[in-house]
């Protein structure tokens, strides 16, 4: 596996890491802000430095190079693999009438199963549903695993865009289907956030809009215990998530609010919050986060037989907020993790993609972060 990497920050040039090289089908990706993506322009330029290549855009809330966390550029990251392959098919939401579903089950029946060992996911994060999006891909992916994020558009929550090979754009998912034999793929996540406050029941939901927790308005509830803070939603609530334990499951997952409904009294989350489920505030430090990173490094390398050769990683803007100028700390513990010889990049996201320790199935995580570690 061979791979460049370049950055580009507001009005500078392209600025690369290593001497440039041309790369045979290289597959080439690119996380950045997302008012820098929106340049007309952009994917000419990209292409012409890389004309053998296919190209992924997604807009971010921070870019990930190395072990540096950026905001207000664009990076890239381009591989060429030597013994494998890939394969990218892209749907739109806006064709399938806001089901993420069935976007899903179609996107996955266009790979083939045979050989596929991993399908890495770069998402639209506004109008996606990740829980959903993700029962649709398990529909036809075999024993492959799942991992990757929902863009990102700051602490905005205005728009977020992706693309494959044009100009990024609104709706987007694309999968990139990774196969060979020599292949080695592993993934873990981890948090960090310590639950506070009354567990509640969610007494009324739909899809991923919270209506009511133990019989009262959700969003009145969740005002109450952010007092002042209420002042700043939504954008506050990346601050204070809400850990999410199924009803008869023992696995707990957080989910993100990523937007409220003054009107309808209602607060709509990254992914499913079903009926009967159990709920809590969460909060964390810039120490637990860090420790938190340290062990989603610890848990992707525990069942290698290789080292890894990149490292992608998708960590969430609520990590981001509260690590504030500390962020690339928990970048440096991942590295410590899993060593130095990986090429790392990445983004700060809405929503992680992956499963959980030692289990297949892939879920929606919030306020993790998340690794795949590939290695020829």
């Amino acid at each position: 596996m061979k791979t460049i990497q370049a950055i580009k920050h507001k009005d500078q040039a392209w600025k690369f890491m290593s001497e440039k090289t041309t790369f045979k089908n290289p597959l080439v990706l690119v996380f950045g802000n997302r008012f820098l993506l929106e340049s007309p322009s952009l994917y000419e330029e990209i292409n012409t430095m890389f004309p053998d290549g296919n190209i992924v855009f997604g807009s971010t809330s921070g870019e990930i190079l190395g072990e540096n966390v950026f905001d207000d550029s664009i990076v890239i990251t381009a591989i060429e693999f030597e013994n494998s392959t890939y394969v990218i098919h892209s749907e739109n939401i806006t064709n399938f009438n806001s089901d993420s579903e069935q976007l899903g089950a179609k996107l996955s029946r266009k790979f083939t199963k045979e050989g596929l060992k991993h399908l890495f996911i770069v998402s639209e994060g506004s109008l996606i549903n990740g829980s959903a999006l993700i029962k649709g891909l398990e529909q036809h992916t075999g024993t492959s695993t799942i991992t990757g994020g929902l863009c990102g558009d700051g602490a905005l929550f205005e728009k977020t865009l992706a693309s494959h090979n044009e100009n990024p754009k609104k709706g987007e998912v694309i999968a990139i289907g990774l196969y060979g034999a020599q292949l080695e793929v592993t993934c873990a996540n981890y948090g960090g956030w310590s639950a506070f406050g009354p567990e509640r029941i969610i007494s009324k939901s739909k899809d991923n809009v919270l209506y009511e927790l133990d019989g009262q308005p959700a969003l009145d509830l969740y005002k109450k215990y952010l007092g002042d803070k209420a002042n700043e939603l939504p954008q506050a609530a990346l601050l204070y998530p809400l850990s999410l334990r199924v009803k008869d499951s023992t696995e707990v997952v957080v989910r993100t609010i990523l937007n409220i409904d003054e009107k309808a009294n209602t607060m709509i989350l990254a992914g499913d919050v079903p009926e009967g489920s159990t709920v809590q505030l969460m909060m964390s430090t810039v120490d637990d986060i860090a420790e938190g990173a340290a062990k989603a490094g610890m848990y992707a390398m525990r069942s290698r037989t290789k080292k890894p050769d990149l490292a992608l990683l998708v960590s969430c803007i609520g990590r981001k907020l509260v690590m504030n100028q500390r962020t690339e700390e928990e970048i440096e513990e991942v590295i410590e993790a899993i060593g130095k010889q990986a090429v790392v990049a990445g983004f700060y996201s809405y929503g992680e993609l992956s499963p959980f320790s030692n289990q297949l199935g892939c879920k929606l995580h919030n306020q993790t972060m998340t690794l795949t570690l590939i290695s020829e």
